[in-house]
């Protein structure tokens, strides 16, 4: 089916990624990033079991790795010198299926222990960030969800940007070598503290890098320059949930886990609205359905050109958009161009 209009008119390819079926698959809760490599490839995370999956354009399963982090929350792709590498935000922990879709709790002999790293496309290891080293990460968790890099390929210099959209609500900044810099958590303008930073994404359609940064839980983004400067905070009068950035020529999409996608111009204005579905985040359970024991299970009902929860995004080279929702079995979609 198609949604869209216009020049803006996308093809519903539903449950494009022929995921390998298993018990995992099924009952594991979706709640990962994707990415598009340069070869049109897309690479993304399991529900379940921990590994890192890469898909040709067509959705034929090419290659896999095992993690050894609990969730690839945000995975942002970046190249250096030709080469493309992964960073990963793990968020520390997961709803699996074993503890009944409930988080686990952190104790003193085993915390939460969010974690950001950068692997090769192979899943070598590079680079691995240390925790912020401020006061409020001394007694509280470190929830990391994102990456943002101020790549040297698009005229920046390197700087690695982290939010912990789950924790302490800061977006945090360090050098090219991974050294911290500094943190900022929305006091530094007019718009007010962050709630739920969730993801991140430096746009460089102006030319100049700018720092989104989905202010999740306020339903509104804000924008900093690549110092950390604030800039100026937009969408409170149009967005609910916004959670996710990608961008291809002049136009922006914009992820809300509330069940649509956004196209917005250069100026930040709203162009269209894809697969809404503003009734469905109302629903009891959601984004799942409830057993009779009140325990989540995958929803009855997931219907086609409607979108339920997207959570990871990303845009290919041709303007094809891929859409990993938040939900248990998953549902992997993409928007054909």
């Amino acid at each position: 089916m198609k949604i869209g209009s216009g020049e803006h008119t996308y093809e519903w390819v539903e449950n494009w990624a022929k995921v390998p079926d298993s018990s995992a698959t099924r009952l594991g809760w979706s709640h990962h990033g994707i990415v598009a490599s340069k070869t049109g490839d897309m690479i993304t995370y399991h529900q379940e079991d921990g590994t890192v999956l890469r898909f040709s354009a067509e959705g034929e399963l090419k290659s896999t790795w095992k993690g050894w982090f609990e969730d690839a929350h945000g995975i942002t792709l970046v190249e250096e010198d030709g080469i493309e590498y992964l960073w990963i935000a793990d968020n520390g922990r997961k709803r699996l299926s074993k503890y009944d879709y409930e988080y686990p709790e952190g104790t003193p002999e085993a915390p939460i222990h969010g974690q950001v790293v950068k692997t090769t496309l192979q899943g070598e290891e590079v680079v691995s960030l240390s925790t912020p080293p401020l006061p409020i990460y001394r007694d509280a968790d470190y929830m990391p969800t994102w990456v943002a890099v101020n790549e040297e390929r698009n005229g920046g210099n390197g700087d690695i940007w982290v939010a912990d959209g789950y924790g302490q609500h800061h977006v945090h900044r360090y050098d090219k070598r991974g050294n911290f810099l500094l943190s900022i958590n929305g006091l530094e303008g007019n718009a007010g503290a962050f709630n739920t930073p969730h993801a991140i994404f430096f746009d460089f359609r102006k030319g100049n890098p700018e720092l989104y940064i989905a202010d999740r839980s306020n339903g509104r983004v804000q924008v900093y320059d690549a110092e950390g400067n604030f800039i100026r905070v937009f969408g409170e009068d149009f967005m609910t949930s916004p959670s996710g950035f990608a961008t291809h020529g002049t136009l922006m999409v914009v992820a809300e886990l509330k069940a649509r996608l956004l196209l917005l111009d250069g100026e930040d204005r709203l162009v269209t609205g894809l697969g809404g579905d503003p009734e469905v985040a109302d629903t009891e359970g959601w984004p799942n359905d409830l057993d009779e024991t009140g325990k989540p299970i995958r929803p009855k009902s997931l219907a086609s050109g409607k979108f339920n929860s997207p959570h990871g995004m990303a845009v290919d080279a041709d303007g094809n958009i891929y859409i990993a929702e938040w939900l248990v079995g998953g549902r992997h979609i993409k928007l054909a161009k």
